[in-house]
């Protein structure tokens, strides 16, 4: 059962989603938090499996929360929380940072509450998932910025072609299934994959993978 910190300075907007979290068999809601401040110190404090976070807040954002967050989880034994972010907007200026900053995910906050439970399942197992279109505006602002052509980049000469594309997919957002669905190929053996790319990259989490995708000009529409 997942345990579960939601983060938001906007009342209505983090008391509906507790009610909806207190409401949900399988999930525990252990904490509430105004602000990124006050989200550092009780992630410290509750230890939630997963973190509901907002971008936009006043003071400590979700950007350096998350960072926080995950520096003083990264010093304590035991797994990393996963950091959920929640949006208002399609394309927000903040969301690739999230990412960079460790974020697993990224929702619209209009997301039906069933596909929100859902996500918080999904992370909770290891998964990334992405709004497609976040992915979508996030792939269209960021791809045509890269300088290095992906032919080129000295990060793809150590993955095999196969790896080279999985690596693509995971940038898009998808997950596990997902490419292994796109590619006739088995979870087991796409896991692998993923495994084989952030070795040889030495990345450390999915998260990296994806930051790495983008910046290589690997990532595409899902």
């Amino acid at each position: 059962m997942p345990s579960v910190l939601v983060v938001d300075d906007q009342y209505l907007i983090r008391s509906g989603l507790a009610a909806l979290l207190r409401a949900a068999p399988g999930i525990e809601l252990v904490g509430e938090a105004a602000d990124g401040e006050e989200a550092v110190r009780l992630a410290a404090e509750l230890r939630p499996d997963v973190v509901l976070m907002d971008i936009r807040m006043p003071g400590v954002d979700g950007i350096t929360a998350t960072e926080r967050i995950l520096a003083d989880a990264a010093t304590r034994s035991g797994p990393l929380p996963k950091v959920f972010v929640l949006t208002t907007f399609d394309l927000d200026e903040y969301v690739y940072g999230a990412l960079r900053a460790g974020a697993c995910g990224f929702l619209l906050k209009d997301t039906p509450a069933d596909r929100l439970l859902a996500a918080i399942e999904t992370v909770h197992a290891g998964d990334m998932l992405f709004s497609p279109a976040v992915v979508a505006h996030l792939v269209q602002a960021y791809t045509p910025r890269v300088a290095a052509p992906r032919a080129s980049h000295p990060g793809l000469e150590v993955l095999t072609p196969r790896e080279v594309e999985v690596l693509g997919l995971v940038g898009a957002g998808l997950s596990n299934s997902d490419i292994a669905e796109r590619l006739v190929l088995s979870a087991a053996t796409i896991k692998t994959h993923v495994h084989r790319c952030m070795s040889k990259l030495g990345l450390s989490s999915r998260a990296q993978a994806v930051v790495f995708a983008y910046e290589t000009g690997l990532a595409s529409r899902p």
